[in-house]
């Protein structure tokens, strides 16, 4: 399907100015301005976000919230942010996005929720987490998984996975088309990652 020339697309939404000011930590405000200059995520109208791997640490029914900064969790802050769209390039408003990952030391909690957390996009079809990087462990590189799912449209499942990592080539499940771009702020990093969901 072709795309509708007045839709806004990924590259248009971000230099539109569309960034989520009010919602950034006010350490992160400036390297959100500086993110317009760098290359966004595949525009919509192109192929849906690719699935991947959902592993065997997912768990039902997690928290409602957009921070998975408990106390007691340790780690370089990343504060990940973006947009759900269709492959029409219309922000989808209410889709739920699940997001779950390991800690530091490379492990997921399965006894609790730690680090696992569920949100729903805002009228706009924005997203945003707080989190921290997820370490690493054997035959994995660095990698948040989610599921994103619009109201009655498909699940998606998949996993989002950090530039300049030298361990991304060594991982049979990495996929370039997932990476979240990445940018320097006073308060931690900043990730911008778009969904585009396989509806009209």
């Amino acid at each position: 399907m072709k795309p509708d020339p007045t839709s806004p697309t990924r590259r248009n939404l971000l230099t539109a100015g569309l960034a989520m000011p009010a919602l950034l930590l006010p350490g992160l405000r400036v390297a959100w301005s500086q993110a317009a200059e760098l290359p966004v995520t595949p525009m919509c109208g192109e192929d849906p976000t690719p699935r991947d791997y959902e592993g065997p640490f997912f768990k039902p029914r997690s928290p409602m919230r957009t921070s998975l900064l408990d106390p007691g969790v340790t780690g370089a802050k990343l504060v990940l942010s973006g947009y759900v769209m269709s492959k029409s390039c219309k922000p989808l408003a209410g889709a739920v996005l699940d997001f779950w990952h390991c800690d530091t030391a490379g492990r997921y909690d399965n006894a609790g929720y730690r680090l696992r957390g569920h949100q729903f996009t805002d009228e706009a079809g924005r997203y945003r987490l707080e989190t921290i990087f997820p370490g690493e462990y054997p035959g994995r590189t660095r990698h948040i998984h989610v599921k994103v799912q619009a109201k009655h449209g498909p699940l998606l499942t998949t996993q989002l996975y950090f530039p300049n990592n030298p361990a991304n080539e060594n991982d049979f499940l990495f996929k370039p088309a997932l990476l979240m771009m990445l940018t320097e702020a006073d308060a931690g990093k900043m990730g911008r990652f778009d969904f585009v969901l396989d509806v009209a």
